[in-house]
């Protein structure tokens, strides 16, 4: 095309296509292994897959690949790599002659221990899965050799073509288990099946990372609390020279809050969207429940809930804490404020007094500036004066200068009048 094209326009047309389901055959031995990552752990992880590629002489994946399928003979391998977390699937053709008689093979078992033990990363999730034709079984066998009898659940899923047995349970191996039972489902379709069992397990795991996080944020919410109602109370009976004391306290309490809220924020946001995918892969099992058995939605309904609540609780309670603390300071600010306002007005009120009793003086000064100017003109006119008689001047000088006082001290007076009006009035 010569359209100019957007640069990622593939690479979001292809999303779709990012993890497409694998088609299945059975009988299927499946183990699935989630590994929890930092980003160079999930770079290590690459580098890890890419030995086993050479260990089998096959050419490594691409650096930017996210989703990376492998035959390796004995076992096939998928490969996922996720923001948090690395999966591992590895499948394996399984005999099923025998099988719920004595501990099934896994499909990891034909994988190289060492290998295995250096995966990059630490372990969240781990389970097996044994995909067999349906037929009659043994349900005691399969309980006693596969599962545990305790928690045992079970549903027919994929409108019914399949039945599902498994019991969350971790054994002596690590791992939990799966049992999924069917007869004529569609490979790609028993791989979208199982593929959603999977996810079930992973995203579980992954929502429940924020339920630890959410007990140590109890911990440090309840002090906060606490700390906060003692502020409150301390603030209704607090003088003025208290208020710069609280005023500290609070703001130390508000970065303390902040600082856990934005610790724990994007923990809480991540386990809320993986409590929706759990759910929306649950939904897209379509379950049918066994007589005598929970469904693995009522399980996950009811040993979900609290975790969820839990994570949901705390996260809105870091908010409320955080509004709260928020409302408690703009109440000392607007008080402290105000108190400034009202010591601002006396400071202004007594300015004016000063700037009255300055007037006062300035008028007392005034009158003895005029006295004192009248004096130094009327003397110079009596110098003048008596220089004057020798020209023919017919009074005297003390003469003069007494007639000259009125005229001299009033000039004078409306001289200083009109300088004030110019400078203080305009």
């Amino acid at each position: 095309m010569r359209i100019s094209q957007h640069p990622q326009r593939v690479a979001l047309h292809n999303e779709i296509h990012a993890r497409p389901p694998q088609a299945l055959e059975v009988p299927l031995a499946i183990s699935h292994v989630v590994m929890g990552c930092d980003a160079q752990q999930r770079e290590a992880s690459r580098e890890h897959l890419a030995e086993l590629a050479r260990n089998h002489h096959l050419s490594a994946p691409d650096a930017s690949s996210t989703h990376v399928r492998m035959d390796l003979g004995l076992f096939r391998l998928r490969w996922e790599l996720h923001t948090e977390f690395v999966s591992w699937t590895f499948m394996r053709n399984l005999d099923p002659e025998g099988f719920g008689e004595r501990e099934p093979v896994t499909a990891m078992q034909g994988v190289a221990q060492q290998w295995l033990d250096a995966l990059p990363g630490q372990c969240l999730a781990g389970v097996h899965c044994w995909v067999l034709a349906q037929q009659s079984f043994g349900g005691g066998s399969l309980v006693k050799h596969v599962l545990n009898e305790d928690t045992l659940l079970a549903s027919r899923v994929c409108n019914g073509l399949a039945d599902l047995y498994a019991d969350f349970t971790l054994h002596a191996d690590g791992f939990s288990r799966m049992v999924l039972l069917c007869e004529g489902v569609a490979p790609r379709r028993l791989g979208r099946l199982v593929q959603c069992l999977l996810e079930i397990e992973t995203y579980r795991m992954a929502a429940l990372l924020g339920l630890p996080a959410a007990r140590e944020a109890a911990v440090v919410l309840a002090c906060a609390e606490r700390e906060l109602a003692e502020l409150a109370h301390a603030i209704r009976a607090a003088t003025r020279d208290d208020e710069a004391q609280l005023l500290d306290r609070l703001t130390r309490l508000a970065a303390q809050v902040e600082s856990q809220h934005a610790t724990t924020h994007a923990r809480f946001s991540a386990s809320a969207a993986y409590f929706e995918l759990v759910d929306k892969r649950i939904a897209d099992l379509s379950e049918v429940p066994v007589p005598g058995l929970q469904t693995v939605r009522e399980f996950m309904e009811r040993r979900l809930t609290p975790a969820r609540s839990t994570c949901a609780w705390a996260s809105r309670r870091q908010d409320a804490l955080s509004q709260r603390v928020s409302r408690i300071s703009s109440l000392l600010r607007t008080r402290v404020e105000i108190e400034q306002q009202q010591s601002s007005q006396a400071l202004l009120e007594a300015m004016n007094d000063r700037q009255g009793m300055q007037l006062q003086l300035q008028s007392t000064v005034e009158g003895l500036s005029v006295a004192a100017i009248t004096y130094y003109i009327v003397g110079l006119i009596s110098y003048l004066a008596k220089g004057a008689l020798h020209w023919g001047w017919p009074w005297s000088g003390e003469l003069t200068a007494a007639a000259a006082i009125p005229a001299v001290a009033l000039g004078v007076w409306w001289s200083l009048r009109r300088m004030h009006r110019r400078v203080f009035h305009g």
